[in-house]
Order: structure tokens, then C-alpha cells, then sequence
């Protein structure tokens, strides 16, 4: 069994999907493993890395998916534009894993079908303990989670921590998490340790008890919200009034910060708008908001994709990819998710794809000629 590695051709991707240490772990499954030249690089990984492992390193793309069973990706069809190109090296019972955007990028899954490969996305990893090491939107989230601090303590005109110095005190920033998923749990937890008074809110009052135990305050408000997360650990998308009175009670909380990091996201819809315009032309001048749902329209009303701002003195950045500015230490727990990934769809060095295996049937996309996953199917409005 051969696995490959193609160099990710997404415009400032610097992941690469496997990384050295790992080849002796996939070649103990059965595997042999291809590398693109040049394709960790970005991530700090040459090829001469790869070589002193085992891996065989290729030096055209073609060849790589020519001679491949399993091809891993970071950004795959659907979550890359670019990648319309690999669609025509794709081998019929080939298997391709990667992020794909399959809820929805409709196009590509449609193609990947029309291929004939066996697709998995590993955004569709369910959220259940057994999965735990091949949960990659987690492991992304906690670098994108830390990330986002450090982009905000750049851009304030203040330090973040108080201060005794000769010069007098300075007193610390205030800084307020809005989302406590895994990213928001890693923001509270980064700007805690940089010495920011740190709040955090979330739709759902069981996070309360996580914040509280990384020292920040839980925003408490007045809103009914027992529905809010979905069996899967999700955020559900929650009516618009919900939203109108959740953005009434958080105007006070917001104009009294001085960073705001919004991590808000619902898997396949748009980001909900939790900052209006209106409370930014409340907040103090030289504020900040990172907004980390920015490529899915973005918390803030303001928000621009991938562009920063400033408008009523506040600066609004919208950062996309932020997982891909920390490459080496996002592909190491990338490349760990893969690895975990593939030991369940190997046995006796032999590719058994168990469909009672919910983690197997859960993040399978396409197989057969076919969309197969049932989730897919129904945000695509495809008929089951």
C-alpha cells in the first residue's frame, strides 16, 4: 500500500499532511509513503527528512497520485479553489482524506464522485471520545484559539498584562471571548497567561464551568439557551430573535473591552453577526476585535475576509487560515489526527473500510460513483 502526499497548492497554505516522525507509524500499518518535492518545506520539514525515514520523495504531482492508494491532504477538493487540477489524477477506488468543505463545496463532491474515490473529510469527525486523536478541527482550533491572541496583543496600543515599573502602573487590558468551543477555550487560556482580565460567553451555560477553571469570568445573560448545542457537540444555529437579544445584552460587555475574539461558528451555515455596528461605535478608541469566524462571514458585522480595518477607531481584522502562520506545530497534530485516522482503516496491512464504524461511516463523503453521507446529502439538497 502506497500512501502520497501531494505539496498543498492552496495560496498561503504552509501545512504539509505528513510529517516525518510519523512515516515509521504508517509503515508499521503496511505503507509505503510518497512525498511530493518539496511538500514540508513551508512547514519546516525538507525533503532530506523525509529520505532519512523511509519516504520515497517525488518529483512530479502527477507521479504522485499515479502511484498512491491513499492521498492525504491538508486542504483538499472543495476547501481549496485551486484544486481542480488533481481532479483529473485521481484513479478510480482511490482514497483521498483531507479538509473538503463537503457541506458546502456541492461542485466537488459531485466530482470526487464522478471520479469514483472514496473520500473522507475530516471535518465530519464525529465529536465522540473513541475520536478524540483524530479530531482535527479541534487540533486546529486550539493553534487558531492561541493564535488569535497573540494577533491581538500586536495590534492593541496596550500591553495586556498590569504593569509596576518606575514609570507608574499600568493597568491590565480587558479581554472578552465570545464562543467557548475549543478555539475560545485556547484564547482564554493564552491571554490569561499573557495577563489580561479575561471574560467569556457562550449559548450554552454548561461552559460555564470551563471558563471558571481557566480563571476567566463566564458573561451571564438573561436568555434562554438549553438548545443550543447539537448531539455531536456543535453550535446549532439559534433564530434570529435569539440573536437580536443576545446582541442587546452583550453591548455593555463589549464596550467595556478592550479585545474582543469572536470564535462563533456553525459547521456548513454562516457565522452568526454577534457584534453590530452599532457596538463598535460603542467601544473605546484603539480596540480591537479579532474576528476567527471570518471565513464564514464573520461575527462582526464589520468584518472583512481576510483584511484588517479600522473604523470608528476600533481595528476589526478578519484572519482566514490562521492554523497555516504556526505550520510546523499545526502539522504535527495534523499529521497525528491522520495517522490515528488511518489505524482504523487498516487491518493485517490490509484497507478495511468498516461501515459500522461510525467514525469510518461518519466522515465518509463519497464511494462508489456516489455522495454517500447522509449529512452531505441534505446541506447540498441532494435527495436521500
Amino acid at each position: 500500500m502506497i500512501i502520497g502526499v501531494p505539496k498543498e497548492t492552496l495560496t498561503g497554505e504552509n501545512r504539509v499532511a505528513l510529517i516525518p516522525i510519523r512515516i515509521t507509524e504508517v509503515a508499521k500499518l503496511g505503507f509505503e509513503v510518497h512525498i511530493e518535492t518539496g511538500a514540508g518545506l513551508r512547514a519546516g520539514f525538507p525533503d532530506d527528512d523525509y529520505r532519512e525515514k523511509g519516504a520515497k520523495i517525488i518529483d512530479k504531482r502527477e507521479d504522485v497520485y499515479k502511484s498512491a492508494d491513499v492521498i492525504l491532504q491538508v486542504m483538499g477538493p472543495g476547501a481549496n479553489p485551486n484544486a481542480n487540477n488533481d481532479y483529473k489524477l485521481m484513479k478510480e477506488g482511490q482514497i483521498i482524506i483531507g479538509f473538503l468543505e463537503p457541506l458546502l463545496a456541492k461542485e466537488s463532491a459531485m466530482e470526487l464522485a464522478k471520479k469514483k474515490v472514496t473520500s473522507f473529510a475530516v471535518e465530519l469527525v464525529p465529536r465522540i471520545t473513541r475520536a478524540q486523536s483524530m479530531d482535527a478541527l479541534s487540533s486546529m482550533a486550539n493553534i487558531a484559539g492561541y493564535k488569535s491572541v497573540l494577533i491581538a496583543a500586536n495590534t492593541l496600543p496596550k500591553i495586556l498584562p498590569m504593569m509596576t515599573t518606575a514609570g507608574g502602573t499600568m493597568t491590565a487590558a480587558k479581554t472578552l471571548i465570545i464562543g467557548v468551543g475549543v478555539a475560545g477555550l485556547q484564547a482564554i487560556a493564552t491571554a490569561k497567561r499573557l495577563g489580561s482580565i479575561v471574560q467569556a460567553y457562550d449559548v450554552r451555560p454548561a461552559v460555564k464551568e470551563q471558563v471558571q477553571s481557566l480563571g476567566a469570568k463566564f458573561v451571564e445573560l438573561e436568555i434562554e439557551a438549553s438548545n443550543a448545542e447539537d448531539k455531536g457537540g456543535y453550535a446549532k444555529e439559534m433564530g434570529e430573535e435569539f440573536y437580536k437579544k443576545q446582541r442587546e445584552l452583550m453591548s455593555r460587555v463589549i464596550a467595556e473591552s478592550d479585545v474582543v475574539i469572536t470564535t462563533a461558528a456553525i459547521p456548513g451555515k454562516k457565522s452568526p453577526i454577534l457584534v453590530t455596528e452599532e457596538m463598535v461605535k460603542g467601544m473605546k478608541p484603539g480596540s480591537v476585535i479579532v474576528d476567527m469566524a471570518a471565513e464564514r462571514g464573520g461575527n462582526c458585522e464589520l468584518t472583512k475576509y481576510g483584511e484588517t480595518i479600522i473604523k470608528y477607531d476600533v481595528t476589526i481584522l478578519g484572519p482566514v487560515n490562521i492554523p497555516s502562520t504556526v505550520p510546523y506545530h499545526a502539522s504535527q497534530m495534523y499529521s497525528k489526527n491522520l495517522t490515528n485516522f488511518l489505524q482504523i482503516m487498516v487491518k493485517d496491512k490490509k484497507i478495511e473500510l468498516n461501515l459500522q464504524d461510525e467514525i469510518i461511516r461518519d466522515s465518509m463523503v463519497t464511494r462508489n460513483g456516489e455522495i454517500v453521507n447522509p449529512r452531505v446529502k441534505e446541506a447540498l439538497g441532494i435527495l436521500i
